[in-house]
């Protein structure tokens, strides 16, 4: 500010930063000395009127604290305090280690505190970069390069892990217990202390507890297939304690940075609010101790492209020319191009020669996570529509029977792997025994190895997590072998869908709008069947009127709905269940009345057993069926760890075999997401020449203004690696997409697998050639001509359609969202207290609520019937309701509608505003309006239905 250099001090008052350094021991010389060159801060020595040290302290505690006595030895104290003492001041090592390299100064990472050299360094940088200087020599002889900081370059971005999240944690918890500890040290006898009556480890248990418990960074684990799993433990989060807030990141936050390369995935974030916020970790990326995120590349040097491999930091990356992972090498390692494409500062891209370049990626799917590294064509695709891609993969659900991707990238055996999903041998030997749930490996050292697989356990999601043993007994294994596949695993692949044969052609319009088209052999063989586990717990609590009990002995209930519960009342395993079966009876001990004479008589022959109970049994909700296959019994008599107040708990394990059924969503893997609109016989699939019928028939108008074209691309290669290849005579004739081929893709069998990585996969010259040298079937014809188009038949006629259709395999992947969780209907349901309206949402089995728009629309046909239907006896006219209930069970005519209960509430809140308002009829006469009407009450006993009790919340109200 008028070319003067000024400092806050602790966000206090503004003061010349040459008052600051003399009360830090500098001279007007020294000061001279080290900023000379620097204009501003001549000037501002010149107006600076302090000439000593202690004039300068005085001066700064003076504005620090007004008010209080300025003295020399309270403004150096004040300054120690503020910067120089370690119990004050903690740079931490990360803190150290920015100031060294940003300042370019040497130091211990040890030093804690600031350092007089750093204040300097600090000034004289800020200083520099004020007069437009690009770059300065720093006192270690180090070149410091002059330039603003960008907040949002991943220079400046550091990962705080969980350990450093739980260390903030615990040393709450500490300080905590330390302030505990300090009032007992002077409330008690020095003579009776023990460590034991001083210390109370509550606070930091509590810490501890409270960030495992409701901390926004610590989440249920998604497991709903290897891929989830695997990708949300490396999430990145600019959320949460210390973070940003959704509502407040801007664009710039959420964008993507040069920076990003290599170390953030540019791809996968969520679509919703939290787009650019949440990210996912680059599939090579490591973070170093201070938690920067460092890529790796290969060091060039004189041209050569070396071995040695580098991680670099996002700012040490700045410094260099990069080149990509795909520039073209010589046998020698060398560049084959004179000039070659490179990434110089700041991300920006150049063409250079060879000997400029430092650095070389080390792979093409290094900028990108792993998730999305697995969407084969990647670079054809759109960037949007691979978010989803990416996104879809985490959702797909496991299948019965998992299949490897005919085309695939190359990297589904180490997701696979690392996802920690599939059994691993970790010591070279023999097998010596395998059962279904275990396997014994004798090894060479002389050990015996157990591995234990997992059978049909519940995952998070809800889905079965089921391992399958793929050695025999007698089987040599190495180290690193897979000895057994996991869920979504195939030989040791990520395999989280089906190879399907694929049709891209409009039928009927029932594929309007992305809508999929099935054959019923996908339904009938079982091919995207999926098992699903539901866990219900339920628990006996100790209540004020007693104890519940979890029995098989349930008042006003038959015999033949007990049936399938044990002695004990809970249900037997194996066991069909539907929706409202018992699962575990339980009954709860009900309020009493005074007792009457009789009732006394039989409390004393037959003891308790005479009480009141009321069935508060576990039953399987609604829309939801299947077979028991796991019970856990916890009681507190056999020391099981349970809730305050909980004498027992039980949980029942119902696993469902759910087959493809429409309304189900499916997707492939470049964001080609729908839902099913029909399932075909598969006699009226479209069939090919020789008879085989179409699995799946998608819209081809989905394809090109999303501009996913990897999907045609996969579709058509997924057919050659079906059919196999030999481009052996192709070789011959010297067709250049046959002499870059790779020596062993030249010919191929049928049934193979392909991986075509990312950003340097197949090209569709390679994939146009291996069209048209695909096997021949015994016919010794080509179904699919080298364009990639069929000759197709309807199956309903048998006539064929009159132009070819683009025809192959795709990975298709069956969805999370399935129609069985979401379709619901309600019948008599619960009704929310004030209103007296039903309740909405499938959980509370609510209804379908009529809002103001659709009340508009009644309006707006005149509808007046139906629309006071839907408003009072349908929703919350209480007497209303009851008295059609009883009119439809004697066969008489729907009675008039009454008042509903929210106009009561509203009239209730207007009195409470002192307003007095009536309702009229159309005579004038004031409506009475009753709290308690009791011609519910008559009714409602005229049909049988006590109303004397308010019903229990788990069940359904019988109003």
């Amino acid at each position: 500010k008028r070319d003067q250099v000024g400092v806050r001090i602790d966000r206090k008052r503004k003061q010349s930063v040459t008052t600051l350094l003399q009360a830090l021991g500098m001279s007007h010389s020294d000061i001279l000395e080290e900023f000379g060159e620097f204009e501003s801060m001549r000037s501002t020595l010149e107006k600076d009127r302090i000439a000593s040290q202690d004039e300068a302290l005085i001066d700064i505690y003076r504005k620090q604290r007004p008010g209080e006595p300025p003295t020399r030895d309270a403004g150096e104290a004040m300054l120690n305090n503020l910067y120089f003492n370690a119990k004050r001041y903690d740079l931490a090592k990360v803190g150290r280690y920015k100031i060294d390299k940003k300042l370019g100064l040497e130091g211990s990472l040890s030093e804690s505190t600031l350092r007089l050299q750093d204040i300097v360094a600090t000034i004289k940088y800020i200083v520099a970069l004020h007069d437009g200087v690009s770059e300065y020599t720093s006192v270690d002889d180090r070149a410091v390069r002059v330039e603003t900081d960008d907040i949002d370059h991943f220079g400046n971005r550091r990962i705080r892990a969980v350990g450093e999240l739980i260390q903030n944690q615990v040393r709450t918890g500490l300080s905590r217990m330390e302030r505990v500890v300090r009032e007992r040290m002077t409330t008690q006898d020095v003579e009776a202390i023990t460590p034991l009556t001083l210390i109370n480890i509550r606070p930091v248990v509590a810490a501890i507890r409270e960030f495992f418990g409701t901390s926004q960074l610590s989440q249920f684990m998604d497991q709903n297939n290897p891929l989830s799993g695997l990708t949300h433990k490396r999430r990145l989060s600019a959320l949460g304690p210390g973070g940003l807030s959704r509502d407040r990141a801007g664009m710039e936050v959420r964008d993507v940075h040069p920076s990003h390369y290599g170390r953030m995935c540019p791809i996968e974030t969520p679509e919703g609010p939290n787009i650019g916020l949440i990210g996912s970790l680059a599939t090579y990326a490591r973070i170093n101790p201070f938690g920067f995120v460092e890529t790796p590349y290969r060091r060039v040097k004189d041209g050569k492209v070396t071995d040695d491999v580098v991680y670099l930091t996002a700012d040490d990356e700045d410094r260099h020319v990069i080149a990509q992972a795909t520039a073209e090498l010589d046998s020698k390692g060398k560049f084959v191009d004179e000039q070659v494409l490179v990434r110089t500062h700041g991300g920006e891209p150049a063409v250079v020669p060879v000997e400029e370049v430092d650095y070389m990626d080390v792979s093409a799917r290094q900028m990108v996570s792993v998730a999305t590294a697995m969407i084969p064509f990647l670079e054809h695709d759109d960037a949007n529509r691979a978010l989803m891609g990416a996104n879809m993969q985490r959702q797909a659900v496991p299948l019965i029977r998992s299949q490897a991707p005919y085309i695939g990238t190359g990297i589904e055996m180490r997701a696979a792997v690392d996802a920690g999903d599939v059994v691993v041998c970790s010591k070279p030997g023999v097998v010596t025994e395998v059962s279904a749930d275990a396997i014994y490996v004798a090894a060479d050292d002389g050990t015996t190895q157990l591995y234990r697989l997992a059978k049909f356990e519940r995952s998070n999601q809800g889905n079965s997590y089921n391992q399958r043993v793929l050695v025999d007994e007698g089987d040599r294994v190495e180290d690193g072998q897979i000895l057994a596949d996991g869920p979504s695993t195939d030989n040791g692949e990520l395999s989280l869908g089906k190879n399907l044969l694929v049709a891209f052609m409009s039928w009927e319009g029932y594929n309007y709008e992305d809508a999929i088209i099935l054959s019923q052999r996908l339904v009938s063989d079982d091919v995207l069947t999926s098992i699903h586990i539901e866990e219900h717990e339920i628990d006996a609590r100790e209540t004020k009127l007693g104890p519940e009990e979890i029995t098989r002995d349930i008042p006003n209930v038959a015999e033949e709905v007990l049936a399938n519960l044990d002695e004990r009342g809970i249900i037997r395993i194996g066991a069909e269940v539907t929706s409202g079966d018992i699962l575990v009876g339980k009954v709860t001990p009900k309020g009493e009345t005074e007792l009457t004479s009789e009732e006394r008589l039989l409390r004393a022959i037959f003891g308790e057993k005479a009480r009141e109970v009321r069935d508060t049994s576990l039953k399987v909700p609604h829309g939801e069926s299947g077979i028991v296959i796991g019970i856990r019994e916890f009681n507190s008599e056999d020391d099981d760890e349970l809730p305050p107040g909980v004498n027992q708990m039980v949980r029942v394990y119902i696993a469902q075999r759910r087959k493809i059924t429409d309304g189900d969503k499916m997707a492939g893997r470049h964001g080609n997401k729908g839902v099913i609109s029909r399932i075909l016989p598969v006699e009226d699939m479209p069939f090919m020449e020789d008879g085989t019928p179409i699995d799946i028939i998608l819209n081809p108008h989905g394809v090109p203004r999303r501009m996913n074209i990897g999907q045609v691309l996969e579709v058509h290669l997924g057919w050659i690696a079906s059919q196999g290849w030999d481009a052996t005579e192709a070789r011959e004739r010297g067709e250049e997409w046959a002499l870059g081929l790779p020596d062993d893709v030249v010919k191929g069998e049928p049934g193979a697998h392909l991986a075509s990585p990312v950003f340097d996969g197949a090209t569709t010259e390679e994939i146009a050639g291996l069209l048209s040298a695909t096997l021949p079937n015994r016919d010794g014809e080509r179904l699919v001509d080298g364009a990639g188009k069929a000759r197709l038949f309807d199956g309903r006629s048998g006539e064929p359609f009159p132009d070819p259709v683009s025809v192959g395999y795709m990975y298709m992947l069956k969805l999370h969202h399935l129609v069985e969780d979401k379709i619901h209907a309600r019948s008599t349901g619960p009704y929310s207290m004030i209103t007296q309206q039903p309740l909405g949402g499938k959980a509370q089995f609510g209804g379908q609520r009529f809002g103001e728009m659709e009340v508009w629309a009644l309006e707006a046909y005149g509808a007046a019937y139906a629309l006071q239907e839907l408003l009072t006896i349908k929703s919350d006219d209480v007497t209303g309701r009851v008295k059609v209930y009883e009119a439809i069970v004697k066969g008489e005519n729907i009675p008039e509608p009454g008042v509903p209960e929210s106009f009561k509430v509203l009239i209730k809140e207007m009195r409470s505003l002192c307003l007095n308002v009536e309702a009229l009829d159309s005579e004038g006469n004031a409506i009475e309006m009753k709290d308690t009407d009791d011609d519910v009450y008559r009714a409602a006993e005229e049909l049988g239905i006590d109303l004397s009790r308010r019903p229990d919340a788990s069940r359904i109200d019988e109003i």
